[in-house]
């Protein structure tokens, strides 16, 4: 999964590459990938646009980044967070191919620091999925070095998959050209993501307090330095404010005790339809931190049919959109460090207790699924319409039916009241933090202009 090459050989090399690399299983993973591929033996021609190429690359990467970020892994085998590979891999996607996209243009000058792209030939060719099939195959070798062998071999299989199509539709010349300048967008973008932050993460001692936030796992706490992340968006937190839970009590009948019996008494009388909400979106097993994201993009993407200039838009979108939403709503979860129900029930309350689903290691204010959820529906929504009916059968695999949504706000809300009937959550949490999704995805919608004025 989760070497490189800077130049691409031509086509015989890449034959014989092949054949050295992907001898036995490896290259029964390259056929089965190989004869997923659609091959359109339609001439790309002079200057085409990236319009005229379909989403399957994008979609084919988001299922391989998919398989890496699926917990549990594979022996031996360590992840990437979530939002930052869908962050950077949407941004590399859409600088390699926004050269094919007239109306459109550079992030460069717009998020925090990013880097001058690379500029093309003046007159020159580009096929654009073979750009975006260079950068995104860079990307993933960079953000997932702890990848199992398996999903390494995934990568590289895709990516000679996918070149290996591409030849039959340009010259070699255009190819390289396409190649090369893909495999640029994708050093520069991996060099500015490496100095994000994320990085700065010595070991987290909670602080302990009458009513403070206590460990809810052995594990250590989950993503405690975020306020020390770079935000991609400048001012992407104008205005995200939110009230704080009513100040801690211990008292029966006060606001803090009613919050907490409120998630008790909901416990008692979920319907088959919460529980099985709950259950579904737990993410855990499956793609904890976000990562529930990439695979439904990949099916929305799908479902969708649209053409490689509008999955680029919606897949940096939504990685811009995640990666600040859970900067934004982690950074506050340990400055207000509220305890979880399942705490406050048991010790307080007095009431031995369990949750539907496992709670997760930080602290309980805001949710981050209603926050994160709140801010990728805003950016779908902006790419695919206010009224788009899909569903999602990520679950399949562990035996949970397909859910149907008549939009992307309405998952997001599913998502988020899924955590209260989870018990990990109180209402106001869940409620409060779509509201700040919204506010950190309008934020980033008036903030970054991917049009041209």
């Amino acid at each position: 999964m989760k070497h490189q090459t800077k130049h691409l050989p031509g086509l015989a090399l890449i034959q014989i590459s092949l054949i050295l690399l992907f001898a036995t299983s490896c290259q029964k993973q390259y056929d089965q990938l190989a004869r997923n591929v659609t091959v359109t033996k339609k001439d790309q021609g002079h200057l085409k646009q990236t319009n005229t190429h379909s989403s399957e690359v994008v979609i084919k990467w988001l299922n391989v980044q998919a398989e890496m970020l699926k917990v549990p892994l594979a022996p031996g085998a360590t992840t990437q967070g979530a939002e930052r590979a869908m962050a950077y891999c949407g941004i590399a996607a859409y600088e390699s191919v926004m050269p094919g996209m007239p109306a459109y243009q550079s992030l460069g000058g717009q998020l925090t620091s990013f880097p001058s792209m690379p500029t093309t030939e003046p007159g020159k060719a580009y096929h654009w999925a073979a750009s975006a099939n260079a950068a995104l195959a860079e990307m993933n070798r960079q953000l997932f070095p702890g990848a199992s062998d398996a999903n390494k071999a995934n990568i590289n299989a895709l990516e000679i998959a996918l070149h290996t199509v591409y030849a039959t539709e340009t010259d070699a010349a255009t190819l390289q050209r396409s190649v090369a300048f893909g495999k640029e967008v994708a050093s520069r973008v991996f060099a500015w993501a490496a100095s994000d932050g994320s990085a700065y993460n010595p070991p987290y001692i909670p602080t302990p307090g009458f009513g403070i936030w206590v460990p809810t796992a052995p594990t250590q706490p989950a993503i405690p330095y975020a306020a020390q992340r770079r935000e991609l968006v400048p001012g992407v937190s104008q205005g995200a404010v939110i009230e704080p839970p009513p100040p801690y009590s211990t008292d029966p009948g006060s606001a803090f005790w009613e919050m907490a019996k409120d998630v008790y008494d909901k416990s008692l009388a979920l319907t088959p339809d919460q529980l099985a909400m709950a259950l579904y979106h737990r993410d855990a097993p499956g793609y904890p931190g976000g990562g529930h994201f990439v695979p439904i993009l990949s099916q929305v993407l799908t479902k969708a049919q649209t053409t490689l200039d509008k999955a680029v838009l919606a897949y940096a979108k939504m990685g811009i959109a995640t990666y600040d939403a859970i900067k934004i709503c982690l950074t506050l979860k340990y400055v207000v460090k509220t305890v979880r129900p399942v705490t406050y029930i048991n010790d307080v309350m007095g009431i031995a207790w369990t949750t539907k689903i496992p709670t997760p290691n930080h602290p309980e204010f805001p949710s981050a699924h209603a926050v994160n959820s709140a801010a990728i529906a805003m950016m779908l929504t902006d790419v695919l319409g206010a009224n788009f009916e899909f569903s999602i059968n990520t679950y399949d695999y562990l035996g949970f039916p397909e859910r149907s949504y008549t939009s992307f706000k309405a998952m997001s809300n599913e998502m988020s009241n899924s955590r209260v009937f989870g018990g990990i959550h109180y209402q106001a949490s869940c409620d409060k933090g779509i509201w700040l999704g919204e506010k950190v995805g309008q934020n980033i919608l008036s903030k970054i202009k991917f049009l041209k004025d």
